[in-house]
């Protein structure tokens, strides 16, 4: 499958209306998220390097909010452990039928299942590894205490979340630098102002970052042991959640 440039924006829209996942952005997604999250091909191959360190034998691995399966071919292609497989949700259906099809020239023999559904209705079980993947940040900021309790619950002793997300900095100063620092990392990439203007106009209220201590609050609440930030670049962040 040919990747094809992201130019959605490119043009003047009086009113694009709000960011959906529809079949225009499935189409563009690989180019979209690779020129606009800095890190994105970093987080992508460590998901699949400790998705191989912390499955278990007989357990099911989860990449919530899986878009075009990036997380599931990277656990797909590291994974040794037995009897595992990998459920990868998305509520997007567009999204989905190209997993598929991504999926499907696959040759790692790691069983899939791909379920379309939102999150919060999603129930973990047996789980050694669960990755939310720029997934929490557009989830209704009330659902999300209850998607990451139903995650650790569902997590066996041992396993772990990995939560990668853009953040906010509670010091202004910060986090309108990093927030100029992601513009000129995506200007960069060639995306033009116009284009950066229209989409994070449209992202508005559908994007809706936290900061990194309100993240971390809420893994501790649900019962995480041990989390803390394993890669960092300007406003977008991952972390690990030890049960």
């Amino acid at each position: 499958m040919t990747d094809k440039r992201d130019t959605i924006y490119s043009e003047p829209v009086p009113d694009p209306g709000a960011f959906r996942f529809d079949a225009g952005v499935a189409e563009v997604f690989p180019d979209m998220i690779k020129r606009s999250v800095p890190g994105y091909s970093t987080i992508i191959a460590m998901t699949g390097l400790l998705a191989g360190r912390y499955a278990m034998a007989g357990s099911q691995l989860y990449d919530l909010g899986c878009s075009l399966g990036a997380s599931t071919l990277a656990m797909r292609q590291n994974v040794r452990q037995r009897d595992c497989r990998i459920v990868a949700v998305d509520n997007s259906a567009a999204m989905l039928a190209r997993c598929r099809s991504v999926i499907d020239t696959d040759s790692h023999e790691l069983p899939v299942t791909l379920h379309c559904g939102n999150l919060e209705d999603v129930t973990i079980e047996n789980a050694s590894v669960v990755v939310l993947n720029f997934t929490l940040q557009f989830i209704p900021r009330e659902l999300r205490d209850t998607v990451i309790h139903g995650i650790y619950a569902g997590l066996r002793p041992g396993g772990i979340m990995v939560l990668s997300e853009k953040v906010t900095f509670e010091d202004p100063h910060l986090d309108e630098l990093n927030i100029e620092l992601h513009h000129q990392f995506k200007r960069s990439n060639g995306y033009s102002d116009l284009e950066i203007a229209q989409k994070r106009n449209a992202l508005e209220n559908v994007l809706l970052p936290e900061t990194l201590a309100q993240h971390k609050a809420r893994i501790g609440g649900a019962g995480f042991g041990s989390c803390d930030v394993w890669f960092q670049c300007f406003n977008f962040a991952s972390l690990i959640a030890l049960k």
